[in-house]
């Protein structure tokens, strides 16, 4: 079928040129169309469901509201992890689904299972779905600056909330902005309740009265003078005198009873759950932009930047908005470096083709079909909905020398055609029988490295996240090279290679090679044993460098800005950590690389950011490369900043922006290890933790080590006497009302100001709150108009809590973080520190201990390609079966995967790599290339074989000796040139360091080594195989006619 293809092209040529240009202008449309983003989204597909409730302390959240809406996630479809979180006054949880689940799918199931757990909720409690935003959809953060000093932090935030959110939310693309610092604005009524008992008024009156004074009402139409008025009676609270003049009961004379009359009214702010410092200016109010699902990044934050510059000229005078983090540079960056190098390699591959070909028309066929897949590839990739990132144009990056491979050996068999029959047939016709004899073969080993990489798009998870949009280009662009290689390219040739074509004993590059290759050629066959001995040994020596690979999930993208997450102990109050943030933006910002120090305490409001007070995030924004001290690298300024900070209670932590929020969505895990333990007892889960914490401390290779204290928070308990509440006429919920709204203080209305809201706070004064002994004297209502002590109802003592909860699976949980040295392979790290672990550390019955962040990814991508691999190994060999049509030539022609991996191993092991996803990837991809250079081999051995048996009547030895030699020989050029454009169009990854590029060349090195080591198997041991297997027959043969002949009748005498 594949012969009459390229007849019918060559029968066809209009049609063909005619689909090529469509190709070319649907690629070019696509080529400035396609969405552009830096790395693709590998995050899980999850749904959030987040509830506020003002006031509660994380076990009151944990049992009142995470725990009913986790256990009845627990049987969403789909569902694959269901991790809760109680905060102070928050609750989150996490729904993770199954990979490929639709996320407006998954959502719509969550709402659906929410209706059935809204009644088992305290009233007034509303959970709701956080933003379809992906969680790696911070794509853009900002700052309101006040460079004249008019607007205050309070003012900032209200610009925030009430103008440019508001302004931005509206941007195409943007799920949600959230805010993060300064201060919300807070009526603030502080009660004495000194004076509510010199009236004798209850505190739930004062409430009453508050909420019913601020309200606007409508009162239908009224109708006169032939004209309709509508009704709206006016009552919202405006200001704070507003406030001051709320009655809340009369005296004995009839004299009205205000709030300014028990109560001091003035503004002031919110209880703060975050804050934020920038570089060493202080506090400050930051915007964060949030991604929706499936946009394209890069248009997104330029949509958020002109709608920043449109709006710019309605802010206050004095303020400004100044952009931060910004992930265009790093998308720029990483463009960049793909572009350079695919530009590179183009141009190395090019110069390779010219260079063997000595022939320009020739090697303009072969590099016509370079930029052709390209664009075929890009074309599918903008169809099927992906971005151009630095995976799925790496995808193209890596294929491009094995693009050309079909089309260099076409072109060579087409001038050895020309040469022997030029002028003896028609020129048409000798293209046609050149291209048929070989381009089967190529089209199915073209399609052999497509196939090759079925086991990335096995991947699940995270690694088939990352991996699989390069599979998916890499596939793209060798099958556009295979129907290009039967199609175009055969009509190209009859074109372009006319006239005088060079021999190939013209050209010097040629002749070098067949004057080198002839003598080994010779060697290998004559010490044939001897060869196959020492190749034997190479493999078997190949466990040496082996064994010395470390092993790590996928190395760090240089995203070419920081994160510092260092873990505080818990109870760290607002003021504290604030401190603490300003202090270490004090030191960051003295190390020369840094631009900005951005540090966010505690949350912002945004449910995709599920912090607590005690947790530190500074992004560390650095300065562009060229600014740098000479020689540094980023992980020399990782390790100087490491230096730099050190704080009593503070542990390090460093990582990358984009990498930590997936991760940290994903497993919750912030560092690359990390350390699960599950149980029921959060007091026994802090034990073990503190028991494991220093065992890794002492591990080698550890950087930081920090064990959650999931019962180190400090409550202040109240607990109801109820007897003694009873005989002044108390129940519980009297007594905790009091403690709700007056000690802890409740906002119980809220003021609607235009577009802008702000609450109503009602509370006693600070110091009848500051101490146990002072929270003791606070007064009761009774119902019999007595007012007594709160002391005397219920008992006051400190103690120590939960100052978050984690669950997972509705089973509580202690984390520990786990960060180590660079140098550190994360697979023998963690090998070590396991072993540890389980020989010192005894478990109760009922809790476990998981081993997560990257470890976790890494082991179930091993597990899977163990499963994978094989298959993959066993659709090559029946590939190959369907060209070859015998066991014996596949058998040989797949011993170039062995052989190749030997070169990818030593080659890895000499630039220090570990083993990883990625250079799993590397090796499949040189799984490929490497059966492609075999098939080339045994395919030129096969011509010469069959050449040679023509011509002779009786096949020897010798004969098969020459056959052999010649079909080697004589096509050096063509396994040479398909080697050397495969490995020369790797090295311009190989020497970048951009960013992308410890990535990309964690999968070139398997393909450069193997490469090496696949051509020298090709050129020495295949001939040898292929000259033993042959003369086996051959004696075969012999021996059976032999026998014949012994059977045959005697003639007659």
């Amino acid at each position: 079928m594949l012969e009459k293809i390229i007849e019918a092209s060559v029968r066809n040529q209009l049609l063909v040129l005619l689909f090529t240009a469509t190709a070319i202008a649907t690629g070019l449309y696509a080529f400035w169309n396609i969405p552009i983003d830096a790395l693709p989204d590998v995050s899980d597909v999850q749904v959030i469901v987040f509830t506020e409730w003002q006031g509660q302390p994380p076990q009151i959240v944990e049992d009142q509201v995470t725990y009913p809406i986790t256990t009845t996630m627990l049987s969403v479809a789909n569902a694959r992890v269901v991790r809760g979180y109680s905060f102070f006054g928050l609750s989150f949880v996490y729904v993770i689904f199954n990979d490929g689940t639709d996320v407006y799918w998954a959502r719509s199931r969550v709402l659906e299972y929410l209706s059935f757990v809204q009644n088992q909720l305290p009233p007034g409690v509303t959970p709701v779905l956080g933003p379809d935003a992906t969680p790696v959809g911070w794509i853009f953060e900002y700052a309101l600056i006040d460079r004249s000093g008019k607007n205050d932090l309070s003012e900032l935030r209200s610009i925030q909330d009430w103008y440019v959110r508001y302004q931005l939310l509206a941007v195409p693309g943007v799920a949600n902005v959230a805010t993060a610092g300064g201060f919300v604005k807070q009526y603030q009524v502080t009660i004495d309740p000194n004076r509510l008992l010199a009236y004798d008024l209850p505190l739930a009156t004062v409430v009453q009265a508050i909420r019913r004074s601020n309200n606007d009402v409508g009162g239908r139409v009224v109708e006169y003078a032939e004209t309709e008025y509508m009704v709206e009676g006016i009552g919202y609270i405006e200001h704070v005198g507003d406030v001051e003049k709320i009655p809340v009961g009369v005296d004995d004379t009839g004299t009205p009873i205000l709030i300014r009359d028990i109560a001091d009214v003035g503004l002031g702010p919110d209880v703060r759950r975050g804050a934020i410092q920038l570089d060493t200016d202080g506090e400050a109010v930051i915007g964060i932009i949030e991604m929706r699902y499936w946009n394209n990044a890069l248009a997104v934050i330029n949509a958020v930047k002109e709608k920043l510059k449109s709006i710019a000229p309605g802010l206050p005078e004095g303020v400004e908005v100044v952009p931060i983090y910004d992930r265009s540079a790093l998308i720029a960056r990483a463009q960049e470096m793909l572009n350079k190098k695919l530009l590179e390699e183009s141009i190395i591959v090019a110069a390779i083709c010219a260079i063997f070909l000595l022939h320009l028309r020739s090697a303009f066929v072969a590099i016509f079909t370079l930029p052709v897949g390209i664009l075929i590839a890009i074309a599918i990739m903008y169809f099927q909905g992906l971005a151009a990132n630095i995976m799925s144009l790496g995808g193209i990056a890596i294929a491009i020398g094995a693009m050309v491979d079909g089309a260099i050996v076409m072109i060579e068999n087409a001038h050895k055609h020309l040469e022997r029959d030029g002028g003896k047939k028609p020129h048409w016709e000798i293209i046609v029988d050149s291209s048929r004899e070989v381009g089967p073969a190529l089209f199915f080993s073209l399609m052999i490295i497509a196939v090759s990489f079925l086991p990335v798009f096995a991947l699940t998870g995270q690694s088939g996240r990352m991996f699989s949009p390069l599979a998916f280009t890499k596939t793209y662009a060798m099958a556009s090279a295979a129907v290009l290689a039967i199609t175009v390219v055969p009509v190209l040739m009859g074109y372009l290679i006319r006239g005088r074509i060079p021999r190939e004993d013209q050209n010097p590059i040629n002749r070098f090679l067949i004057w080198a290759y002839r003598p080994l050629l010779h060697g290998a066959l004559r010490f044939r044993w001897l060869i196959l001995g020492v190749a034997i040994a190479i493999l078997v020596a190949t466990y040496f460098p082996l064994s010395r690979l470390g092993s790590e999930f996928i190395p760090p993208l240089n995203e070419g800005d920081l994160l510092y997450m260092p873990s505080m102990l818990p109870g760290v109050s607002i003021a504290e950590g604030t401190a603490v943030a300003a202090q270490t933006n004090r030191l960051i910002m003295t190390v020369p690389e840094v631009k900005h120090a951005l540090a966010k305490l505690g949350r912002a409001r945004t449910p995709l950011d599920p912090a607590p007070l005690e947790m530190l995030e500074t992004t560390v924004i650095l300065k562009p490369k060229e600014e740098w001290r000479k020689g540094m690298t980023i992980e020399d300024v990782v390790t100087e900043l490491d230096d730099l900070i050190v704080f009593p209670g503070v542990t390090n932590a460093w990582t990358m922006p984009i990498k930590t929020r997936i991760d940290m969505l994903s497993t919750g895990i912030k560092t690359p290890v990390g350390i699960k333990i599950t149980g029921p007892d959060l007091s026994v889960l802090e034990e073990i933790g503190k028991q494991i914490e220093p065992l890794v401390r002492g591990i080698p290779g550890t950087r930081s080590v920090y064990a959650e204290r999931v019962a180190g928070g400090y409550y202040l308990s109240f607990v109801v006497k109820r007897l003694e509440a009873a005989r002044y006429g108390l129940t519980v919920q009297d007594v905790l009302d009091v403690i709700q709204s007056a000690i802890g203080g409740m906002n119980v209305t809220t003021t609607i100001e235009g577009l802008e809201r702000y609450p109503l706070n009602v509370r006693y004064s600070r110091e009848l709150r500051d101490s146990p002994e002072s929270l003791r004297r606070v007064l009761l209502a009774t119902p019999t108009g007595a007012h007594v002590p709160l002391g005397q109802v219920a008992d006051i003592f400190p103690r120590m809590g939960p100052p978050s909860i984690k669950t997972e699976g509705a089973q509580p949980q202690a984390w520990i973080y786990v960060d180590i040295n660079p140098d550190q392979d994360l697979g023998g790290y963690v090998d070590r520190a396991r072993t540890t672990v389980d020989e010192k550390i005894s478990l109760p019955p009922g809790y476990t201990i998981q081993w997560s962040g990257q470890y976790e990814y890494m082991e179930q991508a091993n597990a899977r390609l163990k499963v994978v691999l094989p298959i993959t190994l066993i659709i090559i060999f029946l590939l190959l079966y369907l060209n070859f049509q015998n066991v014996v030539e596949v058998a040989i022609v797949m011993l170039a995967l062995p052989f190749a991996v030997i070169g990818g191993i030593w080659f890895m092991w000499l630039l220090d790599y570990n083993l990883s996803v990625a250079v799993m990837v590397g090796f499949i991809a040189l799984s490929g290339v490497a059966t492609e250079i075999g098939v080339v081999m045994i395919l030129y051995l096969d011509h010469a074989y069959e050449a040679k048996r023509a011509q002779v009547s009786k096949m020897t030895t010798e004969d098969l000796y020459e056959a052999v030699t010649a079909g080697a020989v004589e096509r050096v050029r063509p396994i040479v040139m398909t080697a050397s454009a495969v490995i020369a169009g790797l090295l311009p990854i190989m020497w970048s360091d951009e960013t992308g590029a410890r990535v990309m060349k964690r999968i070139a090195a398997p393909m450069v080594g193997g490469m090496l080591s696949a051509t020298i198997l090709a050129l020495l041991l295949l001939p040898i195989v292929y000259e033993i297997w042959r003369a086996w027959q051959l004696r075969r043969e012999a021996k059976q006619e032999a026998k014949r002949e012994g059977e045959a009748p005697a003639p007659a005498q």
